[in-house]
C-alpha cells in the first residue's frame, strides 16, 4: 500500500505480472493516481495479485522478496519490461514447461532463470542469491497463490486489473474509468 494509511478513500487494484492491462494501467494510470490523488492524502492505493500462471507467481514473488516499500515500483518495472520478459519466456518455452517436474523448491527458480527475471531483478538491487532464496521458499509462494486464490473466489474477480474503492467494486480497467469515481467520493 501507497500513501496515508488513514486515507478516507481507499483504491484497491487485483493485477496480475502477466496482464498486459495491467502494464498499461501501471504506465498511463497509476502516475496520476499516486500524483494527483495519493500525494493528497485522501487515497491510499494497494496492490494485490491475482495470480493467473506460473511466470506471474514467480514475478509476484520476486516483487515480495525485498523491502516492503519496493513492491510496487518494482512491479511498476516488471509491467515495463514486459514485452522483454515475454520474449525471454518464449525464448525458453521449453525448459519453463519442464520445470513442472521439479521438486517445488526449485521449480521458481528454473522459472525465473528462463524468464531472465533474476537478472532483471539483479539489475533493480536484488540480489540473486536473495531471489533464489526467495524463489526457494515454497511456503511463501503457497501463501501468494492462496491469497489470490480466495480474494479471487470471494470478490468474485475473473479478470485484470479490477479496482475496489473502499470495498465495492468499480467498472472499469482505465485511468478514465475509474477517475470519475474517485471524484465522486471526494478525491480531488
Amino acid at each position: 500500500m501507497i500513501g496515508n494509511p488513514e486515507a478516507p478513500l481507499k483504491l484497491v487494484e487485483y493485477a496480475s505480472h502477466t496482464c498486459g492491462h495491467c502494464a498499461d494501467f501501471a504506465a498511463a494510470g497509476k502516475p496520476v493516481i499516486k500524483d494527483k490523488y495519493v500525494a493528497s492524502g485522501v487515497v491510499s492505493f494497494e496492490l494485490r495479485n491475482l495470480v493467473r500462471d506460473p511466470i506471474d507467481l514467480t514475478i509476484a514473488t520476486l516483487v515480495r522478496c525485498g523491502a516492503k516499500e519496493n513492491m510496487q515500483p518494482l512491479s511498476d518495472q516488471a509491467w515495463g519490461s514486459l514485452n522483454d520478459i515475454f520474449a525471454q519466456v518464449n525464448a525458453n518455452e521449453a525448459l519453463i514447461q519442464a520445470s513442472g517436474n521439479q521438486p517445488v523448491n526449485q521449480r521458481f527458480i528454473t522459472i525465473a532463470q528462463a524468464a531472465g527475471l533474476i537478472d532483471f531483478f539483479a539489475a533493480r538491487g536484488l540480489s540473486a542469491d536473495q531471489s533464489r532464496a526467495c524463489l526457494a521458499d515454497t511456503a511463501k509462494i503457497e501463501a501468494i497463490a492462496n491469497a489470490s486464490n480466495t480474494q479471487s473466489e470471494e470478490l468474485k474477480i475473473n479478470g485484470t486489473p479490477t479496482f475496489f474503492l473502499n470495498g465495492r467494486k468499480l467498472d472499469g480497467t482505465t485511468l478514465e474509468a475509474i477517475e470519475p469515481a474517485l471524484q465522486r467520493a471526494g478525491a480531488r
